[in-house]
């Protein structure tokens, strides 16, 4: 697993974005982008959490252009910040597209890093409790070999999805949410502290952060005092 024997230190004031699901859920994520391009607003590290697009994926071309603008800023962002992209369900096979960054396939991840001298495992959230039938679906739709092989029908799948993604209501409260996360933690005995996206809930139960969709909460994370603490996104400057 990369970064075990030598992690990577989360730096005091780091950003974390998560479950942006741009372009069908608002402009939040190109715009906090815009900001950190210009230097409205200044972090030391970017750790984007995963499905920030509602869909991107390499080895295509089309479905890039419903993101176009988004995609360069963060291919320009990237030669100047630290960036670590957690692959979600909905961005996946994006290292080509982002060379820059450091880009952590589903398989990859939890990858720990260091936080005040915790150890704290990040992944975008959908790694455990998922279920085989996931799982396996997980492994197929990230295949290149997959990819390849859908592209003659390209555009007719990808406009259906898209379309479908656009009427989708992403923002609900999880009802029994403790026990998925006591359930998910069975897998993190030695860790201090445990950061994902994917559920959309902004709550925190013990060492478990399950970070703010910036989508639905309008809110992201940060890195102060070795705590993570939740901000509203419209607020951030330098």
């Amino acid at each position: 697993m990369r970064n075990k024997e030598c992690r990577v230190v989360i730096k005091e004031g780091a950003l974390f974005v998560a479950d942006s699901h741009y372009p069908h859920h608002g402009d939040d994520f190109l715009t906090l982008i815009q900001k950190l391009d210009e230097g409205v607003l200044e972090v030391p590290q970017l750790f984007l959490m995963g499905d920030n697009f509602d869909l991107l994926f390499g080895y295509n071309d089309y479905i890039q252009t419903f993101s176009s603008e988004a995609i360069a800023l963060l291919q320009k962002l990237s030669k100047k910040l630290e960036i670590h992209y957690f692959e979600g369900n909905h961005d996946f096979c994006l290292q080509a597209l982002f060379p820059n960054m450091t880009v952590y396939s589903r398989e990859e991840q939890p990858v720990r890093f260091t936080l005040d001298n915790k150890v704290a495992a990040i992944s975008h959230g959908d790694k455990y409790v998922t279920g085989f039938g996931y799982d396996l679906y997980c492994k197929l739709l990230r295949s290149k070999t997959t990819l390849t092989l859908l592209k003659p029908w390209e555009k007719k799948i990808i406009d259906h999805r898209m379309g479908k993604l656009a009427r989708k209501k992403i923002c609900r409260t999880f009802h029994g949410f403790e026990k998925r996360v006591d359930a998910i933690l069975e897998h993190y005995e030695d860790e201090d502290l445990v950061i994902e996206g994917h559920f959309h809930q902004a709550k925190i139960f013990g060492k478990y952060v399950s970070l703010p969709s910036l989508a639905c909460q309008k809110e992201v994370a940060m890195a102060e005092n070795g705590n993570i603490v939740f901000k509203k996104a419209d607020t951030l400057s330098a």
